[in-house]
């Protein structure tokens, strides 16, 4: 296999790393996975849970395209919420509890079970460049091995240095090395490289806490999943609880802060800005007596918990007091403790759309990399990448998703055009079209555009389109059927509505704010033709009917973001030759290089005003 020329090889066996081994070997590239520890493939480095606020989205849109991290989340979970429910479906958002140990063997059996795909555990500390285009890796055995296109995927492996208190360890996660040679490789080559610091906390002895001083949290009633395909629901779950810190707690912490990495200069790289350490909070918060905390299960058979919300660096023994101080946690035992860790990225200006680099031809990024946190947006990009390096070598169209599409299109155009200097994480508000981009249509939106380039299979685009078939039929039945007074108000009533006073269309009915598919059951009438359609196309039918005007209003700012997007700009266009653009947009975009008038728009510090002149002159 050492002599074989491979199509694609992928550097990291992380969330990225996954998804792009997954993507490029099911699309028929031959692909070498190459990771330093085959033990660890797919493993959960942080929290034990996959989706959430904007990163559930992110997940079904991978699994409508055919990756794997919906279903190995459906297999693994130990519980499910829908979280935001009381919020419209703009923001509703999957998330799943997962057992850390299943998710990973999940993982490993999947890629195991995947045609086209190898596996090599060996560092990669030097690529194979020629003439700008990588053709291949060489390993710390010193192999060489080629390659038409490569993804790098180090996560948090790139001289990772791991800070507790004043100790400082090497290595990408706690007990694992770290990986060098790559960095300093590109820097030479002309790659602005940067450092980036994350963390995680401590992981307790789920034996040792007293969980009646803590408020029990299920998970929901009626649980989903995250895959559209006919992966199984979860039928029994595990509780998470929530604890919270105190006055004593903070006072604890704070004997600690002198030998802090973060408060005494020893870590100057910036960390996530939404996922604070603890003494971050207790710092940056002092009015607040007490933060919320969630003890989340690590799995069916462990009794290891994660402490989620009490990240540290702070001296193991300081982790350890403070802890004990936490009502529930008196007698806890520690496994391991937390700790920050710091690595290098690269500036994802640096990257295309595809995440091919600028630089060097067939060589993409992937993942914390790119400054990204989350395993979700790392599963992302992976999965872009290992299209993107498929569809080149192949000298196929490439294949980009824009921000009215997906938010993995919204999370790769930040990244792309604005760029990140702190972990950049995925939220609902920065996507300015997310009624467009709801969890329960990404499969509407993105499977058939993932068949025709022929990674998502043909039943999956059967299944999407039985259930825009269904749905249309649905909302056609409820604009038709009529409800007289008499069959209508007695339900109003009993909700306290108004009642009417003539007949009304069932779909008119539907878009009263106190009034859902489930309350129209209980007209016998209804109740007959609705038990006909699964869960899924009832809720598809339901927003669509409630929303239309929210979502056509969304769809006309859509097509005149469109117009922009089709302006397209020559890659040898000089901003530098045009005096009437501001200084700083000259620098923006002479650096960027955005392949359209849109693109343009969205560059930090790129006035409304430096558009109007660039389209005034592209005009001339």
């Amino acid at each position: 296999m050492i002599n074989e020329i491979y199509d694609v090889i992928v550097v990291g066996g992380g969330h990225a790393g996954c998804e792009a081994a997954a993507a490029a070997a099911n699309l028929g590239s031959k692909t070498l996975l190459v990771t330093m520890n085959m033990q660890t493939i797919g493993q959960m480095s942080c929290n034990p849970a996959m989706g959430g606020i904007a990163k559930g989205q992110i997940v079904r849109e991978i699994d409508a395209m055919g990756g794997y991290s919906g279903i190995i989340s459906d297999k693994s979970a130990i519980q499910f919420k829908m979280l935001n429910l009381s919020k419209g479906p703009a923001m509703w958002s999957p998330r799943t509890q997962n057992d850390r140990m299943l998710f990973a063997e999940e993982w490993r059996i999947a890629l195991e079970q995947t045609p086209n795909l190898d596996f090599f555990q060996d560092m990669v500390k030097e690529f194979i460049i020629e003439n700008n285009k990588v053709c291949g890796v060489k390993t710390s055995l010193g192999l060489s091995i080629k390659a038409k296109s490569v993804v790098l995927t180090n996560g948090t492996f790139l001289n990772g240095l791991i800070h507790v208190g004043e100790k400082q360890l090497g290595g990408g996660r706690m007990g694992e090395p770290k990986s060098f040679g790559i960095t300093e490789q590109l820097v030479s080559l002309g790659f602005e490289a940067g450092r980036m610091k994350t963390g995680t906390p401590a992981r307790i002895d789920g034996r040792t806490l007293d969980y009646s001083k803590m408020e029990e949290q299920k998970g929901d009633e009626n649980p989903q999943k995250f895959s559209y395909s006919d992966t199984p629901k979860i039928t029994r779950q595990l509780s998470c609880h929530i604890a919270y810190t105190n006055e004593k707690v903070h006072d604890i912490l704070r004997t600690g802060f002198e030998k802090s990495p973060m408060f005494n200069g020893t870590i100057q790289s910036i960390g996530p800005r939404y996922c604070p350490s603890i003494e971050d909070k207790i710092n940056r918060f002092a009015d607040r007596n007490r933060h919320q905390l969630f003890a989340e299960p690590e799995g069916w058979r462990t009794v290891e918990v994660y402490l989620n919300g009490f990240s540290s660096s702070l001296p193991e023994e300081v982790q350890i007091q403070a802890m004990q101080a936490i009502p529930g946690f008196e007698n806890a035992k520690v496994f391991r403790p937390g700790y920050a860790i710091e690595y290098d990225y690269f500036p994802p200006t640096q990257l295309n759309h595809t995440l091919e680099t600028k630089l060097i031809s067939n060589l993409y990024f992937a993942g914390q990399i790119n400054g990204t946190t989350g395993y979700e947006e790392a599963a992302g990009q992976g999965l872009m990448a290992g299209i993107n390096a498929h569809l080149k070598i192949n000298e196929k169209p490439e294949f980009i998703l824009n921000r009215d599409e997906a938010y993995i299109g919204v999370l790769i155009d930040d990244l792309i055009t604005k760029g990140t200097d702190e972990p950049y994480r995925m939220f609902t508000s920065r996507a300015e079209y997310r009624l467009l981009l709801r969890q329960d249509n990404a499969d509407i939106r993105l499977t058939e555009k993932s068949y025709k380039i022929g990674l998502a299979k043909a039943d999956r685009l059967k299944n999407v389109t039985e259930k825009i078939d269904k749905s249309n039929e649905l909302e056609e039945y409820l604009r038709q059927t009529s409800l007289k007074p008499t069959v209508i108000n007695p339900l109003l009533e009993s909700i306290e509505s108004s009642p009417v006073d003539q007949a009304y269309r069932a779909s008119q009915i539907l878009t009263r704010p106190n009034i859902t598919l489930k309350t129209l059951e209980s007209i016998t009438i209804l109740k007959e033709n609705l038990d006909k359609y699964s869960e899924e196309v009832r809720e598809q039918a339901e927003i669509n009917i409630k929303y239309k005007g929210y979502i056509e209003k969304e769809k006309v700012n859509v097509d005149k973001l469109n117009r922009l997007e089709n302006i397209k700009i020559a890659e040898t266009f000089e901003y530098l030759n045009i005096p009437s653009l501001s200084s700083e947009a000259r620098q923006k975009l002479t650096k960027v290089q955005p392949k359209t008038l849109a693109q343009a728009g969205r560059i930090s510090g790129v006035s409304p005003s430096d558009i109007n002149v660039l389209m005034i002159y592209m005009a001339k």
